[in-house]
């Protein structure tokens, strides 16, 4: 056995997820939330038949404890004492390695680094870029690191996979000095994602990853597209934040700048003002009064007019961006759909790829709409362009990349 921890370490709370590498299989995941809360609130669970990536799990048991947990160092302690009372036992199978996801890597992260003080040191610099992300994930490392000081971390930098854009595809056309100096440029975001997905995609078609064009759509809550060519990023939604591009559960993506002077005019909104509304109270939230796309269905069989008009502007976007990364890569060969929207809403699929029939693609409704799990085909036999639903397994790819950093 090869256990890997991966964790993923938020402001308040921290998730993390202890897998066999062997057999690529969960062997028990959990998450720790409410830190520095009067009440804190833990929750474990133990695989008995562990997961194979993506696929059903079979609980062996599941506890949730509720008690105070002032800070990561404590939660961390929580967790060990979970491992200890309800298995697996680390003391018997302790880690290998630990993974952590890390944000934001800026300019200087394009790979999986083994993490030193001087690594820390610039994960904290990059704040300055992620201030909601990267000092949480750093909370979760020092942590991470006091419980277990004799394994090496890794960390897996959310922007790495971009690091492939050409100068054209990540530049802003404003002035050169002022981007250089405050490093504004497009970083783009899900990395782990869009790249978990692409590889996972041309060994299910059993075809060479370096001869595809991919379109990758992760839609969730936050939400981005990428253009892979050659299993290397060339385009993608998100920029220098997570907010560009596509319409989003709460956040509004794209948008003329000058929307925003108008409104600190005329408005008289401040910047935190403007922050708030283009990140918590826009997207489909903004619009239909509901960031779950379930409820907007349920909303759109009603006839409701707010919900239909949401609806028609998210796919909107999604086919305007799947026209634009045809054009970059010169048409494509799959398309893929993951996370929680991607994976679970054929009608958001088949909305996203209905006009695209120019471009030689087609969906067979029946694969659409089953309610199959793990990874599948959904286009036609006939589809010039192969277009499949792949689970996501982030904390796979951070276990995979966290155990070549180990092994090297």
């Amino acid at each position: 056995m090869t256990p890997v921890l991966v964790i993923n370490s938020g402001s308040s709370s921290f998730k993390y997820q202890l897998l066999d590498m062997d057999s690529e299989r969960t062997l028990a995941s959990g998450l720790v939330e409410r830190i520095g809360d009067p009440m804190g609130v833990a929750r474990h669970t133990v695989y008995a038949t562990p997961t194979d990536g993506p696929s059903p799990a079979f609980l062996d048991a599941t506890r949730t404890r509720e008690l105070p947990i002032p800070d990561h160092t404590a939660g961390f302690g929580v967790m060990l004492e979970a491992f200890a009372s309800d298995g697996p036992s680390l003391a018997e199978t302790p880690p290998v390695a630990v993974g952590h996801r890390v944000v934001h890597g800026g300019a200087r992260f394009f790979e999986p680094t083994l993490i030193t003080p001087l690594v820390e040191i610039n994960i904290d610099e990059l704040s300055v870029l992620a201030p909601l992300h990267n000092p949480a994930n750093l909370a979760g490392i020092v942590a991470a690191r006091a419980a277990f000081p004799d394994v090496p971390h890794v960390a897996v930098f959310d922007t790495a996979f971009h690091q492939t854009l050409s100068p054209a595809a990540y530049t802003y056309a404003i002035d050169a000095e002022v981007a250089a100096s405050h490093r504004i440029r497009r970083y783009g975001f899900h990395g782990t994602s869009h790249k978990f997905v692409s590889e996972a995609a041309a060994a299910f078609l059993g075809r060479p990853l370096a001869e595809l064009r991919q379109i990758v759509f992760h839609l969730g809550n936050g939400a981005s597209v990428t253009a892979i060519d050659g299993g290397r990023s060339v385009d993608t939604s998100m920029g220098f934040t997570p907010l560009e591009g596509l319409v989003m559960g709460t956040r509004s993506g794209d948008i003329d700048p000058a929307v925003l002077f108008q409104l600190e005019r005329r408005a008289g909104m401040t910047v935190d003002d403007l922050d708030e509304l283009l990140n918590k109270r826009s997207g489909l939230l903004g619009l239909a009064g509901s960031n779950d796309l379930r409820d907007i269905r349920a909303a759109i069989e009603r006839g409701e007019e707010r919900a239909i008009l949401a609806f028609e502007v998210y796919v909107h976007r999604l086919r305007a961006y799947a026209g634009a990364y045809l054009a970059q890569l010169g048409g494509a060969d799959v398309i893929s759909f993951t996370a929680g929207v991607g994976e679970n809403a054929p009608h958001v699929r088949a909305g996203a790829l209905e006009t695209l029939g120019f471009a030689g693609v087609e969906i067979d409704p029946a694969r659409n709409e089953s309610r199959e799990r793990g990874i599948r085909i959904i286009s036609t036999d006939a589809s010039a362009v192969t277009v499949l639903v792949v689970p996501t397994d982030e904390e796979l790819e951070i276990a995979r990349q966290t155990l070549s950093v180990a092994r090297a």
